[in-house]
C-alpha cells in the first residue's frame, strides 16, 4: 500500500500510561510514557524532535484529552479515532502491537478522525453539559420533595401544576417552619392559584412528622443552592454565546427550539457547517438517523446508531415541543408518524427534521421556512381525494367533485 504520512505515531492511551510508536524512514521506535503533565510535555518534544506530522490514538473514555492537550500546540495533525474503525485482527494483544497497528493504519492513511471543536468550543461544551446535568438533577429533587409530601399526606401537586413556584415555595417554607394550619397555609396562594384556596385546603391537610420536616428543609436548600449554580452558569454561557447571537435568534425561529436549545445545539455541533460533507453526515455524527443494516438483499434492523448523546437528547426533547406546536411542519410530521411507529419513532424523525434544517440554515444563512401543516397533504393530492371519496361512498352517499 502507499505510505501516505512518513513520519506519524500511534499511541494507545490508558489512565496511567501511553504506548507510543513512531514510524519514520529511519525505522520504527516505541517508547512508553506517564500520562503526568511532565511526562506527556516529554512524548510532545520527543515527537517535534522526530519531525513527527501526525499522530493517532484511540478516543478512549476521557484519557485522550490531557494527551490531546498537550499535542494541540505543537502543530502536528492530530486524530482522535473511533475504537471501532480500527479494531486489529484477533491474536496477540499487547499495548505495543496495539500502538503499532495504529501507526500502521495512520501510515497508509486507512483512518478518519472524529470532530474535534477548538479549545474554545470545548470549554463551551463542558458549560453547557453541566448546566444540563445540574438541571436534571434539579428535577430529580424536585420529585424527591414530592415524593415525601406524598408519604405526608400532602397532595400538593394534585392542585399546584408546579409545587415550587411562588405560591407553592412559600407553602413549603411555612410547612418547615412548622406552620399546620391549612387555611394559613392555602392563604398563601398567589396569582391563579387563589382560585383554588377550598382545593388547597383539602391538600394540605397533612400527616408530617418531624423527619419529614427536616429533609424538606435540606430538600428546598438544595434546590436553591443547584438553581443558584444554574443561574451562574447562564450568565458564563450567554457572555461566550454572544458571537453566536444571529445563529441562536435564527433557530429560535424553529418550532420546538428555544434559546436553551439552540445554545446546546451550537455548543455540539458548532456554527460552521463546511466540517461536515452534508446534512446527513451530520445526522449520522448525531446518532439520530436511521441505521443501514442489509444483508442478502434484506433491510434488516434500522435501530439508530451511537452517536453524540448529548445533541441527540436535546433534539429529542426540541422535537416533543415541536409536536405541541400548532399549525406547524414539524407538528404534522409527528403525529403523521407517531400513528403508525410510535412516539418514541416520531419524535426521533422530527429531531432529524430539525437537525436537518439547522445543517442549511446554518451553512446557507437563510431563514427557517415553516412548509406548513398541510404539506404531507399536498404531496399526494389525488390520494387523499379518492380515499375520501371511497369511504363516502361505503356509507351510501353519491359523491360528485367539483374543483373551487
Amino acid at each position: 500500500m502507499e505510505v501516505l504520512y512518513e513520519r506519524c505515531c500511534g499511541l494507545d492511551v490508558h489512565k496511567k500510561s501511553v504506548t507510543a510508536c513512531l514510524i519514520t524512514p529511519e525505522g520504527k521506535e516505541i517508547r512508553t510514557f506517564g500520562t503526568m503533565t511532565k511526562e506527556l510535555l516529554k512524548l510532545s518534544d520527543w515527537l517535534v524532535k522526530s519531525g513527527c506530522t501526525h499522530v493517532a490514538m484511540e478516543s478512549t473514555g476521557v484519557y485522550w484529552k490531557p494527551v490531546y492537550n498537550i499535542l494541540e500546540p505543537s502543530g502536528m495533525k492530530l486524530l482522535v479515532v473511533n475504537a471501532q474503525h480500527i479494531k486489529a485482527v484477533p491474536g496477540r494483544k499487547t499495548d505495543v502491537k496495539d500502538a503499532e497497528w495504529i501507526a500502521d493504519l495512520l501510515r497508509h492513511g486507512l483512518v478518519s478522525g472524529s470532530y474535534i471543536p477548538d479549545r474554545a468550543q470545548r470549554e463551551l461544551r463542558e458549560l453547557v453539559r453541566y448546566r444540563r446535568s445540574l438541571m436534571q438533577e434539579r428535577a430529580r429533587e424536585v420529585n424527591r420533595i414530592q415524593k415525601v409530601l406524598e408519604g405526608a399526606n400532602i397532595k400538593l401537586g394534585d392542585v399546584a401544576t408546579d409545587i415550587l413556584g411562588k405560591s407553592g415555595r412559600a407553602m413549603l417554607q411555612a410547612i418547615v417552619e412548622g406552620k399546620v394550619d391549612p387555611k394559613l397555609l392555602a392563604s398563601m396562594a398567589k396569582g391563579k392559584l387563589r382560585n383554588k384556596r377550598d382545593e388547597l385546603e383539602q391538600a394540605l391537610h397533612g400527616l408530617l412528622g418531624p423527619h419529614q420536616r427536616m429533609l424538606l428543609a435540606r430538600q428546598l436548600r438544595h434546590v436553591e443552592f443547584l438553581e443558584e449554580e444554574i443561574e451562574g452558569l447562564n450568565q458564563e454561557i450567554e457572555e461566550r454565546m454572544r458571537p453566536f447571537e444571529p445563529q441562536i435568534k435564527a433557530l429560535d425561529k424553529i418550532p420546538g427550539v428555544g434559546r436553551r436549545v439552540a445554545e446546546q445545539i451550537l455548543a455540539e455541533t458548532g456554527t460552521d457547517m463546511n466540517r461536515f460533507p452534508s446534512a446527513a453526515h451530520l445526522a449520522s455524527w448525531a446518532g439520530i438517523c436511521p441505521g443501514n443494516n442489509e444483508s442478502a438483499g434484506k433491510r434488516k434492523s434500522g435501530r439508530t446508531r451511537k452517536g453524540n448523546p448529548h445533541l441527540r437528547a436535546t433534539l429529542v426533547e426540541a422535537a416533543r415541543g415541536a409536536a405541541r406546536s400548532k399549525g406547524t411542519y414539524l407538528s404534522a410530521l409527528y403525529h403523521r408518524i407517531a400513528a403508525r411507529r410510535g412516539s418514541k419513532r416520531a419524535a426521533v424523525a422530527v429531531g432529524h427534521a430539525i437537525l436537518v434544517a439547522i445543517y442549511h440554515m446554518l451553512k446557507t444563512g437563510t431563514p427557517y421556512q415553516d412548509p406548513g401543516p398541510d404539506y404531507f397533504d399536498k404531496l399526494n393530492k389525488q390520494a387523499i381525494v379518492k380515499r375520501a371519496v371511497k369511504r363516502l361512498e361505503t356509507l351510501g352517499y353519491k359523491v360528485t367533485l367539483d374543483v373551487a
